[in-house]
C-alpha cells in the first residue's frame, strides 16, 4: 500500500482481507467498467462505492483518497472505513509516521478492484470509503489517546469496521479501548518484530512499546486468543517474551517462521481465534528491512512480503472487528527501494 512499504502485490493482499466480508464475486456486471463511484449490482440493488478504474481515469488525477475511494466525513452507512491517524509522538526511535496515512493514500492509486490471484471483489460486497483522519493532538500523547478513542467509539457505534492507517503503534491502544466497549475482550493477531509489552518507556506507560501491556492491564484483550507473529531483535533480558507468554499469548518468533510457507500456522491462528471478534494490528516491521525500509525500529532478518500476504490471507473468515497498519514512516524510504 504505501511508498515507504510499497509492495503493491502485498497491498493487494492486503485490500482483500481488511474489506470484510470478503465474498468471491463471479457475477458480471455491465457497469463494471464504468469510470462512476458507484455500482449497482443487479442482484441485491444495493449501490456500492467502486474507485473509478485508471483505464479511463488517470492515477495521478484527483484527490489522493485510499484507493481513490470516495471521501465521507462520517462512517455513517458505511460497512467499512478506511482512517488515518498521523502521529509519531509516541516513538523511541526515528520518526516519520505521522506522514504515513498521507502516503499510504497516494500509493493506494496502485490498486485495481478485483484481485485476480484470490478473485476477491471486495467493492461488490460492501460500502467503503475514506473518512479522512483523527484530529490528533501532536502536542500531547494523552490528550491524542483520548481524541482517537472518542473519534473510534463513534466510528463504531455506526456498526462499521475501521480499517487504519497509523502512525505509530500507540495508536493500538485506544483504538483497543473503544473496540473492547462495543465488543467485549478481543482476539488479537499481532504481527510486528516487537512485542510491545513494556511497562515503563523512560518514565512514561503510554508509547509506541507499551500498548499491548495497558491493553492487557485494563482487560481489552482475551489473553487465550491473542498470538504475535515476527518477533524478534536484541531485548533487555533474556526472555523478551516471556511476559507475553505468562498472559497466555502465543509467540511465534522469526525464527519459527524462516524459509517456509505460513498457511499452516494461519490455520492454526483461525483454529485458535474461533468465532470470537479480532482485531489484526500489523506493524511494517515485521517484514524485513530489505523489502519495507520505511519504519522507524528497523529489525534484520524478518519476514518476506509473500509471508506478510500469507498471515493477512490467512485472516479470511475471521470475525475481524478492525485492524491497522502501523509505523510506515515515508522519509525512511526516499530511494524507492520498497516500491517493487
Amino acid at each position: 500500500m504505501f511508498p515507504v512499504w510499497r509492495k503493491v502485490n502485498f497491498v493487494r493482499a492486503a485490500a482483500d482481507i481488511f474489506l470484510l466480508p470478503q465474498k468471491r464475486v463471479q457475477s458480471v456486471c455491465s457497469e463494471r467498467r464504468s469510470p462512476c463511484l458507484s455500482l449497482t449490482r443487479r442482484c441485491s440493488g444495493r449501490r456500492f462505492n467502486v474507485p473509478p478504474s485508471a483505464e479511463f481515469v488517470a492515477r495521478v488525477s484527483g484527490i489522493p483518497t485510499m484507493a481513490k475511494l470516495p471521501y465521507r466525513e462520517l462512517a455513517d452507512g458505511l460497512d467499512a472505513a478506511f482512517v488515518g491517524v498521523p502521529i509519531d509522538t509516541g516513538t523511541s526511535n526515528r520518526p516519520g509516521a505521522r506522514f504515513g496515512p498521507r502516503q499510504i493514500r497516494v500509493e493506494s492509486a496502485l490498486l485495481r478492484a478485483y484481485n485476480s490471484g484470490t478473485r476477491a471483489a471486495p467493492y461488490e460486497s460492501l460500502v467503503v470509503a475514506d473518512i479522512g483522519d483523527v484530529n490528533v493532538n501532536l502536542f500531547d500523547l494523552k490528550d491524542t489517546c483520548k481524541r482517537i478513542r472518542e473519534a473510534y467509539r463513534k466510528i463504531l457505534a455506526t456498526g462499521c469496521i475501521p480499517l487504519t492507517m497509523g502512525g505509530d503503534h500507540t495508536i493500538a491502544y485506544p483504538i483497543l479501548q473503544a473496540v473492547a466497549e462495543r465488543h467485549g475482550p478481543v482476539g488479537l493477531v499481532h504481527v510486528d518484530a516487537h512485542a510491545d509489552t513494556s511497562d515503563v518507556v523512560l518514565g512514561e506507560k503510554i508509547g509506541h512499546g507499551t500498548p499491548f501491556r495497558r491493553c492487557v492491564e485494563e482487560g481489552l484483550l482475551d489473553c487465550n486468543r491473542v498470538v504475535q507473529i515476527g518477533l524478534r531483535g536484541t531485548g533487555y533480558s533474556p526472555d523478551s517474551y516471556e511476559w507475553s507468554r505468562a498472559q497466555g499469548f502465543r509467540v511465534v518468533q522469526v525464527e519459527e517462521c524462516w524459509f517456509k510457507s505460513l498457511a499452516p500456522l494461519m490455520s492454526e491462528v483461525r483454529a485458535q481465534m474461533s468465532s470470537g471478534p479480532v482485531y489484526l494490528s500489523f506493524d511494517i516491521d515485521a517484514l524485513d528491512p530489505g523489502f519495507a525500509p520505511g519504519t522507524g525500529t528497523p529489525e534484520i532478518a524478518g519476514l518476506t512480503p509473500a509471508q506478510g500476504v500469507e498471515i493477512i490471507r490467512g485472516c479470511r473468515g475471521l470475525n475481524l472487528v478492525g485492524c491497522d497498519l502501523v509505523e510506515v514512516s515515508p522519509p525512511y524510504d526516499t530511494t524507492g527501494t520498497s516500491q517493487t
